[in-house]
């Protein structure tokens, strides 16, 4: 028997330490609205991690709330955005890059709409979504109404892609439920009048909205000509992947107690709604479930894109894997492999937000890990489930099992109501270093202290013919791949390159990138332990 926080044999120890207040990121979103149950204070909010001021560091921004009724931001309900200084230090400029923003904001999406080589930024709120601008000084503008995009709906999170391969990034807006604080009631459990949030099904689904990027810094709606908007959920999250393989990207997105959505990229500016064809509409009980954070990778390095996402206590968090489609454009499946990878066991009795999967322990496999609470803040009054969660690492082991590392970790000891995270490494150091956004406590930067034996690689990329970021890039380095995207997790979004570990192979290493545009390029001889930009020829 394993003594708590010990690994197995042979197993590398993941360590990770809670080091936000002595790093300067020092911010607190405010927790629930007490009696008053208003909804929109039941599911924030998401973080963005990206480089803001092209020094090579990732920085750091986390949304917030606001007031309610009235969804007006105070001092108090400030978006903050933190500048890497280096060494694991931050500095808050949030006034200095005129980011507090406005309304309730939800989530954050970060990448370069315009191809100026500057890093803008996009905050999915509840009424009022902002499309931010970098002016490469330090400072954003609000172009959100002369971008044309509308910010009227209930927005949780947003994600970039090219969904039509013409270089440009277009805007996917994932859109919740219709709810407004005029009209929100308190729900109460019958058997001991106790008022809670009210349950998703109290309130009708939305439909996403799809907006393409003309490339004269306007979008057009084009929901409902693409087929994205004849689909009405009630949308948590979206990730990208190309998961057929045939050159276009394709978009997951969770809902909440309802089916999912898995939008086929048709290649003519439509999409098909495959989640039932693919098998990932529903776990394997045929039951939706409070489906919330996603992440898209392959985490069996078979070179297949899989999914994983979180939910409530008792619906387990899921994993599908990829099983292929027998050749490029063919309609590629997924097998629900929650209960045989062991994760049904680990998650069963956590409710999860975020999800990640990256190598944290930079052995050559990805980890997974979520951030966890409950959503009903009252839930430990009737059930014998904690409101309060740690969050959860487990780690792989290469023959399509996880362990639970939460407690060797140092993450068992940190319980709180987290949502939103991110990966990056934020001191570069090669180790994947973890943010979450906390309500109602301290933020947590988990900085990684896990032993610096194992190699890595980071590859950053710059497109020439594709988009400036290389999102829907897939790049190969061994028997890894990993999707260029920047949405993952809950309402979230991390910008800092595609990490590889590379355990203990010695000697450089062959790194591939499948570009957008069709190109592909081979970078032969890479030295390992080293950040490499690639730009597309």
């Amino acid at each position: 028997m394993l003594a708590a926080g010990q690994a197995p044999p042979g197993h590398a120890r993941a360590l990770l330490r809670d080091v936000a207040s002595a790093a300067g990121v020092r911010f607190v979103h405010p927790a629930a609205s007490g009696p008053a149950k208003y909804y929109v204070d039941s599911v924030p909010g998401g973080l963005a991690i990206f480089d803001y001021n092209g020094d090579g560091r990732p920085d750091l921004f986390f949304t917030n709330g606001a007031q309610t009724p009235s969804l007006e931001k105070s001092s108090e309900y400030a978006n903050r955005l933190f500048r890497n200084d280096g060494n694991m230090r931050f500095t808050d400029v949030t006034d200095a890059a005129g980011v507090r923003g406005a309304g309730y904001s939800m989530g954050a999406a970060a990448a370069d709409y315009d191809n100026d080589g500057r890093v803008d930024l996009f905050v999915a709120g509840m009424r009022r979504s902002q499309l931010l601008h970098n002016r490469g000084n330090g400072r954003f503008d609000d172009v959100t109404k002369r971008a044309g995009i509308s910010s009227d709906e209930w927005a949780v999170a947003g994600g970039w892609f090219d969904y039509d391969n013409d270089g440009r990034l277009d805007l996917f807006v994932v859109n919740y439920v219709q709810w407004s604080p005029e009209t929100n009631h308190v729900c109460r459990d019958e058997v001991r009048n106790i008022a809670i949030y009210c349950h998703p099904r109290s309130f009708q689904g939305l439909p996403n909205r799809l907006y393409r990027n003309r490339g004269d810094g306007t979008f057009e709606d084009v929901s409902a000509r693409s087929g994205i908007g004849r689909h009405a959920g009630k949308g948590m999250s979206v990730a990208f992947a190309d998961f057929d393989h045939d050159g276009r990207l394709d978009a997951f997105v969770t809902n909440d107690t309802v089916p999912n959505f898995l939008f086929r990229n048709n290649g003519d500016g439509t999409f098909a709604e495959t989640a039932l064809l693919a098998g990932v509409s529903v776990p394997d009980s045929g039951r939706p479930v409070s489906s919330m954070g996603a992440d898209f990778q392959d985490y069996d390095n078979d070179g297949w894109e899989d999914i994983h996402f979180t939910a409530l206590t008792g619906e387990t968090f899921p994993l599908f894997r990829n099983a292929g489609s027998g050749g490029p454009g063919r309609n590629a499946t997924f097998v629900e492999t929650t209960q045989a990878s062991g994760l049904a066991r680990l998650t069963v009795q956590s409710s999860g937000w975020c999800s990640i999967l990256a190598d944290v322990d930079n052995d050559g496999w990805k980890d997974i890990f979520t951030s966890n609470s409950h959503v009903n803040d009252r839930i430990g009054d009737f059930e014998a489930v904690r409101w309060k969660q740690p969050n959860s690492l487990f780690i792989n082991d290469g023959r399509g099992h996880f362990r639970d590392a939460t407690s060797e970790s140092g993450l068992a000891a940190a319980a709180a109501v987290h949502r939103g995270c991110g990966a990056a490494d934020f001191d570069g150091d090669g180790r994947l270093d973890l943010a979450v956004l906390v309500l109602g406590a301290q933020a947590e930067l988990w900085k990684n202290e896990s032993a610096p034996d194992h190699r890595w690689l980071i590859v950053r990329l710059a497109g020439t013919k594709s988009n400036r970021d290389g999102i829907g890039a897939r790049v190969i380095v061994g028997n890894q791949v990993r999707t260029m995207t920047t949405a993952l997790g809950y309402a979230s979004s991390s910008h800092a390159g595609l990490h590889f570990g590379l355990g203990s192979a010695s000697g450089p290493v062959r790194v591939e990138v499948q570009w957008p545009s069709g190109t592909r390029q081979t970078l032969e001889g890479v030295k390992t332990n080293q950040t490499i930009q690639v730009i597309e020829k």
